[in-house]
């Protein structure tokens, strides 16, 4: 009988749409990477997702994040996206954290529980503990490097970190990485040179912040506050979903 997921299953078999169902994923920042990647991979029918992020849907979110409209500014990014999930497939068992992972509570969570991990954290700390966690427990994990002040959506590549050139921050990873002894890292990164951002008193994060006012980590205390648009975040993040539905399945 036809459903849902018939058109995945003629790409991907019943097993491989079996396997899906059975996989639990843990997707870490929700946001222009995340929530894409999170869409793709419930519309490709994974059964179970684990959703990571502490901050609320703002009103400058909504030039790229799939959660972020005029309704749901102030809310909670994992609870929204855990009702986006539900009203596409109700059956995924979806398990929101509202939390900011980090090396001061990553000991709270297991993750040896999931099938695969996808890192669309911005804050390079974070990042780095998420990976080493992974790494420690063989649990498959692809990371994002920098979205942000980009506008070229088809320079975005996946390799190993070590094969990485032009992103900024996937430099930065290379070098913590290789202290910490980690010697390989799936991730998408852009060959894009970083642009630089336009601003202005005017259009500041900085000077003007809007972030709703029990937000808990505010722009204001982020070192950059980069440019963004619709259509280069959404494609790393898709990208990320495709890669983890093809290690599931087809790279078996």
């Amino acid at each position: 009988m036809l459903n849902e997921f018939s058109r995945t299953e003629l790409l991907l078999g019943a097993k491989g749409m079996d396997r899906l169902q059975q996989a639990r994923v843990a997707v870490f920042g929700i946001g222009g990477v995340g929530t894409f990647t999170v869409e793709a991979l419930v519309r490709s029918g994974v059964g179970a997702i684990d959703l990571f992020d502490d901050d609320k849907v703002c009103l400058t979110n909504i030039n790229r994040q799939l959660i972020a409209t005029r309704k749901t500014v102030g809310q909670k990014k994992v609870e929204m996206m855990r009702d986006r999930i539900l009203e596409i497939n109700p059956k995924v068992e979806v398990t929101a954290h509202e939390t900011f992972y980090s090396a001061e509570n990553a000991d709270e969570f297991d993750l040896t529980k999931y099938d695969y991990i996808v890192d669309a954290i911005d804050t390079v700390s974070s990042k780095l503990v998420l990976i080493e966690r992974a790494k420690e427990n063989n649990v498959p994990i692809i990371s994002c490097m920098g979205a942000g002040n980009k506008l070229d959506p088809t320079k975005f590549e996946v390799a190993d970190i070590y094969k990485t050139t032009m992103c900024p921050l996937a430099k930065v990873m290379r070098f913590e990485l290789r202290k910490r002894g980690i010697k390989n890292l799936k991730v998408v990164y852009s060959k894009e040179p970083p642009l630089k951002p336009i601003e202005s008193e005017e259009n500041s994060c900085k000077t003007n912040c809007i972030c709703p006012p029990d937000t808990k980590r505010k722009c204001t205390v982020r070192r950059q506050v980069p440019g963004s648009i619709a259509f280069v975040p959404s494609v790393a993040g898709l990208i990320l979903a495709g890669e983890v539905i093809k290690d599931l399945t087809i790279n078996q």
